[in-house]
């Protein structure tokens, strides 16, 4: 059996989700299917209702892929409620390198990515810093408050 895997984000700002996951994923935004001006055209021709279609919804695109077809597809679906607890999951990106790579070149790329990051919209809540056990993390949140780490 064939499957594939889509990760799909409650949010209620698809747009800013697709700008900031892009950016720190390294994805690029999914263009709406050939023929299709738009995924609100595509939605509207395949017959999903209108009252299923917020303002808005898929004037843009609201999902990202990787560009090397690798990653699974990740959507954006708008909500009404804001999030209000703590994510049961969450991206590790991982940028360092590998405990193979010395720590001091690892804590280098992971401030590096954390610093593009929070100028991509993102939180630095905290570096963790363990020589002992040779971990160096940044633990971050995006642009809506999900919690994800920079390894």
């Amino acid at each position: 059996m064939e499957m594939t895997v889509q990760l799909t984000i409650d949010c209620s700002d698809p747009q800013r989700m697709v700008a900031f996951w892009a950016r720190a994923l390294g994805y690029v935004p999914e263009p709406a299917p050939d023929g299709y001006a738009t995924w609100r055209a595509y939605w509207e021709a395949v017959g999903v209702p209108a009252e299923e279609l917020p303002a808005g919804a898929g004037d843009v695109p609201e999902s990202i892929v990787d560009p090397t077809g690798r990653g699974p597809r990740v959507w954006f679906q708008q909500v009404p409620e804001p999030k209000t607890a703590k994510n049961r999951w969450h991206f590790d990106l991982k940028v360092g390198g590998g405990r193979d790579v010395p720590l001091d070149v690892r804590a280098r790329r992971v401030r590096d990515a954390a610093d593009r990051l929070v100028e991509a919209g993102a939180t630095l809540v905290k570096i963790r810093d363990d020589p002992g056990t040779g971990l160096y993390a940044a633990a971050m949140q995006d642009p809506e408050g999900n919690e994800f780490d920079i390894v």
